[in-house]
């Protein structure tokens, strides 16, 4: 899965693809590279941004949408925990809402992806993104993350959304500190026992930093690319990067290593 953040702040690349049509041109590279789905994204969740209303996340990834309709053949995914961005991305072609909340911030996402039978990606989260940190206390990690995973997937069921349809995200660095973040990874196979599959996101984000010393975050796809070969020998079935072309190598190579 490929990250394309429509914003300004985002860590990683905020403002690099404000522009539509430089929006579009990533998603044909990234299509090129080897992306099997494109992740548009119209407000940062980096700990401690600040929200985003939903008119202009609207605003921010309508005009990328319809162009991503005639320039890419693979499935996009809408970066949304807003029930409003989630139905105008549906009905501009997106294929999947992927929520960092788990459906902790609106409920009603779960009843729009249910009426569109689009595909829902449920992150575990604690807390909005000025106060996870605080949230980051687990007397069993796996445990705990196992079961608020649980429920999310609960939520999402009675709101008429199809198993078949969730994915679940441990949600690396989101309420996690690094040795938090580093344990989910490590836990990927207890995950994998709620029955769905398993969206890991580790791309440059700053709990690498704890295995190599600071560095910014376009200095991080080496520790990034170790991660997602962990990520996918420990079953994980989507891994969400920035770095695409570099990442499908790494994910090929591994592939030969569990055939």
């Amino acid at each position: 899965m490929g990250i394309l953040n429509v914003t300004p702040d985002s860590f990683a690349d905020g403002g690099r693809h404000l522009d539509p049509g430089a929006a579009e041109a990533a998603a044909v590279e990234m299509q090129a590279s080897g992306a099997d789905l494109i992740d548009v994204g119209g407000e940062s969740t980096r700990p401690g941004s600040d929200p985003v209303p939903a008119e202009e996340e609207i605003a921010r990834i309508r005009p990328v949408l319809r162009r991503l309709q005639r320039a890419v053949t693979v499935p996009i995914s809408v970066d949304t925990s807003k029930a409003a961005v989630a139905e105008m991305a549906l009905g501009e072609g997106a294929a999947l809402v992927n929520d960092v909340s788990g459906l902790r911030y609106d409920s009603a996402l779960a009843e729009v992806a249910a009426r569109h039978r689009a595909g829902l990606v449920l992150m575990h989260i604690r807390g909005g993104s000025r106060e996870m940190y605080r949230e980051a206390t687990y007397g069993s990690l796996t445990r705990e993350v196992k079961e608020e995973l649980h429920a999310s997937l609960e939520r999402a069921l009675a709101a008429g959304v199809a198993r078949d349809a969730v994915v679940l995200d441990p949600g690396l660095g989101f309420a996690k500190r690094p040795e938090h973040s580093y344990a989910a990874l490590a836990a990927l196979p207890e995950f994998a026992s709620l029955g769905r599959p398993l969206l890991v996101g580790p791309s440059r984000k700053s709990f690498l930093t704890a295995a190599i010393g600071e560095r910014g975050a376009d200095d991080r796809d080496f520790a990034t690319a170790a991660s997602v070969a962990a990520a996918v020998l420990l079953g994980a079935h989507v891994v969400r990067v920035h770095a695409v072309a570099a990442m499908v190598d790494v994910v090929r190579v591994v592939d030969r290593i569990r055939c």
